[in-house]
């Protein structure tokens, strides 16, 4: 596995070659260690402002996930279980130490899996606007997900996604192809309920309070670590006892939630707590 400085003037970073991916990020800041993991048709650079404020504690590695920003597609599915595998790669080549894995929407179901899959890797996990149920999203937002496929190209021109994929892509003209694996991939039933259930790290669950799932899923997955099932106790020791927590953020939606400083508070709140 090798990494090089990237030449190309529209972007700063590194490319590194890990599980049979050049995937490309970018380091911000010093500090623990943190994984920020971008949601769909998006990249590192999604995260906007609030990724100075996370920087300001941690190092944070931000990198673009398979087919997505400056991360070229390879021939395999979009699949977040293995987009786990290229951040558990990721996280080997730079020889880091038990980072800490925050994802938002298609990043933080593959932050999850990276923390099912590879438990040793990973300190604490937030997973940020991330259903693990494809039927807790509304049904208005199921039916849109089933339209989108390479034939959307048209519809999209005018929207930030289509616009950054231009701007930073290794080849522009992919951006068909990666419409159509996204459509595939949000096609597939699945249930992560146990996944959940047998996480090994403390973890925090965010939504905004009028998310792409209403807030009871989360709810719901917070319960399934052992959250919301008695009175904290004045000392907090009704808490759950893998140290789980649960956000969820007034006045966000699923599209402006990673780029508010509620996200980030939350988080440097979670991830900076003195360990139980």
């Amino acid at each position: 596995m090798t990494s090089a400085k990237t030449t190309q003037a529209k972007g700063t970073g590194e490319y590194a070659k890990v599980n049979g991916i050049n995937l490309y990020y970018e380091t911000h800041g010093t500090g623990r260690p943190l994984i920020l993991l971008h949601g769909g048709l998006g990249s590192g650079e999604m995260f906007g402002p609030v990724l100075p404020l996370l920087a300001e504690r941690h190092q944070v590695i931000a990198p673009d996930l398979q087919g997505h920003g400056r991360t070229a597609d390879i021939d395999r599915p979009l699949d977040i279980r293995l987009m786990a595998g290229d951040i558990a790669a990721l996280i080997d080549h730079l020889g880091l130490d038990r980072p800490d894995v925050v994802g938002y929407s298609l990043g933080g179901g593959v932050a999850l899996q990276t923390a099912v899959k590879y438990p040793a890797k990973v300190r604490r996990l937030v997973m940020a606007s991330a259903n693990v149920r494809p039927d807790a999203i509304y049904p208005e937002m199921r039916a849109q997900q089933g339209q989108v496929n390479a034939a959307a190209v048209a519809f999209m021109k005018d929207t930030p996604m289509y616009q950054l994929y231009q701007r930073v892509a290794p080849r522009p003209e992919d951006f068909p192809k990666l419409l159509d694996k996204i459509g595939a991939a949000m096609s597939k039933d699945f249930d992560y309920t146990e996944e959940v259930r047998g996480l090994q790290m403390p973890t925090l669950v965010v939504c905004g309070d009028a998310d792409m799932a209403p807030p009871s899923h989360y709810v719901e997955v917070f319960k399934l670590l052992g959250g919301g099932m008695r009175d904290g106790g004045w000392m907090g020791e009704g808490r759950p006892e893998g140290g789980h927590a649960l956000a969820i953020l007034p006045g966000l939606t699923h599209y402006n939630i990673c780029t508010s400083p509620q996200f980030a508070a939350a988080t440097l709140a979670f991830l900076d707590e003195q360990s139980r």
